[in-house]
């Protein structure tokens, strides 16, 4: 067995560094893997790897490219976001209106991101990740006579197809194949230079591993043809932690900030069988326990595991590349090595820095609110953005930008996209904030205040006084 670490292992700690290890070990030699690859990134730089080969003679590093099967639905999914933020279609849009005649023209652009088309989750035939793409040479021949098997928008329902559809949309309005485009607006610009439709020395080689012996069996590696934009691309632990790094910040020269954070959303329910688990657009969102939420996207094919997972909060990414059928639960062991990082070398907290220059006009907003009787602070921070957080207990926090016009955008939760607004009296003084119809008050239920429905004239009354 050969193994591999790098010198950036050193910006960890010894005893992380071999927990690190020691993790990757036990699952290669639990799950009987024939090699496997991991890198885990903080902040966008690689700060460990770990490789381990069981085949004499056959070496495995940072480099060393494997299949990462529905990975490439990710970026698929990156393409589809730029022809939205480029005005060339609404993710509202239904699919027929760009791409005709498919008969699953119902679904909108939406739909098929978050896997709500209602589509099957194969293709009809023969086991397409085992078979040719030439099988499959048209899109009818992708969804069969009747590619539903869900009312649009009702259920979330995983679909290789879908992303083929998506895939040949991007193809439709670009006027380019989609591996052409890709490699143009998502590849280059991120400097994916390791990143292929087909692989490219030095690959790993795919092996299932017998149920029952210590022995291996070769796996197909075929060109899944239309079924590509679904699972084709072959990758390295680097490039995707570059990837990944891209998921989180965004990058204005592929797709910004305020578009990834959209993709990394729950668009679709928990899926059925793992409440814990949610659907983006493109991307997986998994909470595992404490408030911690990971993003990425698993993946697999014949010979082949991968898994991204990126937590925001921490900084962290991981990615996990194996060359087997089955065996480890990649995503998981993803997941480990993130919380591995976090628990023993959690993220410096950032600088407290006062703000260069505050909006008087901002400034005079900060402080108590009450929505009815619950007490809530707006807290003005040096980004010029301001939070609203209830004072006690749980409830609906959220974050807002400005809007450029004196109100704020939220930016999450359960005010996402709606509009804080303060209102001011002739006098300009301000009297209520207006949150989406909600009316937040100096005072709880003050006598002169405009909460709907009006407020008792007699006020506040001690037990003696009512009646």
């Amino acid at each position: 067995m050969t193994t591999h670490e790098t010198p950036e292992d050193l910006s960890l700690l010894p005893a992380t560094r071999r927990a690190l290890r020691h993790r990757l070990a036990r699952a290669q030699s639990e799950s009987r893997v024939p090699s496997l690859v991991a890198g885990v990134a903080r902040d966008g730089e690689v700060i460990w790897e770990g490789a381990l080969s069981a085949l004499e003679g056959v070496e495995a590093d940072g480099d060393t490219q494997y299949r990462i099967g529905s990975i490439s639905k990710t970026f698929t999914a990156v393409l589809v976001m730029r022809l939205r933020d480029e005005g060339l279609l609404e993710l509202t849009d239904p699919l027929e209106k760009h791409l005709p005649g498919t008969g699953a023209g119902r679904a909108t652009v939406a739909d098929l991101l978050s896997h709500t088309g209602g589509l099957a989750a194969e293709a009809p035939g023969e086991w397409w990740e085992r078979s040719p793409g030439t099988l499959r040479p048209e899109l009818a021949d992708v969804l069969g006579e009747e590619p539903h098997r869900h009312p649009v928008g009702r259920v979330h329902h995983y679909s290789n197809p879908g992303y083929t559809l998506l895939g040949a949309l991007v193809e439709e309005v670009r006027g380019e194949p989609w591996e052409k485009v890709l490699r143009a607006e998502v590849m280059e610009p991120l400097g994916l230079t390791r990143t292929s439709y087909a692989p490219q020395e030095p690959y790993a080689r795919g092996w299932a591993v017998h149920p029952w012996a210590d022995t291996l069996l070769p796996e197909p590696a075929h060109d899944l043809g239309r079924m590509a934009p679904a699972g084709q691309l072959w990758s390295t632990t680097r490039d995707l932690l570059r990837f990944a790094a891209f998921l989180v910040q965004g990058d204005d020269a592929v797709l910004g900030a305020a578009s990834v954070r959209e993709m990394r959303t729950p668009a679709a329910p928990s899926l059925p069988g793992a409440q814990e688990s949610a659907y983006g657009l493109g991307t997986q969102v998994l909470s595992v326990g404490g408030g911690i939420t990971l993003t990425g996207h698993m993946g697999s094919l014949p010979g082949y595991l991968a898994a991204l997972l990126t937590r925001e909060d921490e900084g962290l990414a991981a990615v996990v590349l194996a060359n087997t059928t089955s065996g480890p639960l990649i995503g998981s062991l993803a997941a480990e090595l993130i919380g591995i990082v976090a628990e023993a070398e959690p993220s410096m907290p950032r600088l407290w820095r006062p703000m260069a220059e505050a909006d008087p006009q901002v400034l005079e907003l900060a402080g108590a609110w009450y929505w009815g009787v619950t007490p809530y602070g707006l807290h003005y921070g040096a980004d010029g953005g301001v939070e609203l957080r209830p004072l006690k207990g749980v409830g609906r926090a959220a974050r807002f930008v400005p809007a450029g016009d004196g109100t704020w955008r939220g930016l999450d939760g359960y005010f996402l996209g709606e509009t804080l607004r303060p209102v001011r009296d002739a006098e300009g003084t301000v009297t209520h904030l207006d949150l989406g119809s909600f009316v937040f008050t100096r005072e709880p239920y003050a006598p002169d205040s405009v909460v709907p429905g009006g407020v008792d004239a007699k006020g506040w009354r001690a037990a003696g006084e009512l009646g």
